[in-house]
């Protein structure tokens, strides 16, 4: 089993910055890639931004490009978002994901993330 876990959210005003920080343990070598969720209340959940763990590419939302970076620390199975220039509409719990290695190809999907954080709390106030 893969376990996930999310830290670094908090209350921050709008134009701020927060760095999540998200740890994988247990058999990391059965996923290839990490991913970033959000869920606002009363919406769905949505695609945030994804890196595979050797770091060679990155994918983002559209709504949160220029502004956000994923980046990875192989050695330590950790992933970071940084988040910059945040706005109120940023405000959700966020989620971390570990994609399985039989998927492939697929980075926005949240259907073939298997492994799920317990989400962390960001709030951007005006």
């Amino acid at each position: 089993q893969v376990q996930v876990a999310e830290a670094g959210g908090g209350l921050v005003q709008a134009g701020g910055s927060l760095r999540l920080r998200c740890v994988a343990s247990g058999r990391t070598f059965r996923t290839n890639a990490m991913g970033w969720f959000r869920q606002a209340p009363g919406k769905e959940r949505e695609f945030v931004a994804a890196v595979p763990w050797s770091g060679s590419s990155t994918y983002y939302a559209d709504s949160v490009k220029g502004r956000f970076t994923i980046s990875v620390d192989n050695a330590q199975n950790t992933v970071f978002l940084q988040m910059n220039n945040l706005k109120p509409e940023d405000t959700a719990v966020y989620y971390c994901a570990a994609r399985p290695s039989y998927y492939s190809g697929n980075y926005y999907s949240g259907s073939v993330y298997e492994y799920w954080g317990q989400g962390t709390q960001v709030t951007v106030s005006s």
